[in-house]
């Protein structure tokens, strides 16, 4: 759905500022995501302490840089 243009000469976002839009949303959810299944896991794995912040961060840099990059490509293509 395009972005209405303003009346005070605003114009529209420019494709990369979509793309990086779309990465900076991806991230996020990843990174929830991530976080959620990061402590699940962790937890199964009997971790405890510095080694249970260590898996829960791991996993939700891992999680929030795979969606994100498959966001960016995604609005990408709708550039």
């Amino acid at each position: 759905m395009p972005v209405p243009v303003g009346s005070y000469g605003q114009s529209q976002p420019s494709c990369f500022d979509r793309v990086k839009m779309g990465f900076m949303m991806g991230c996020a959810v990843g990174m929830g995501a991530g976080a959620l299944f990061g402590t699940f896991s962790a937890l199964r794995m009997g971790l405890r302490n510095r080694e249970l912040i260590g898996g829960i961060g791991k996993t939700m840099l891992n999680s929030g840089g795979t969606f994100g990059t498959f966001m960016a490509i995604g609005m990408g293509i709708r550039c």
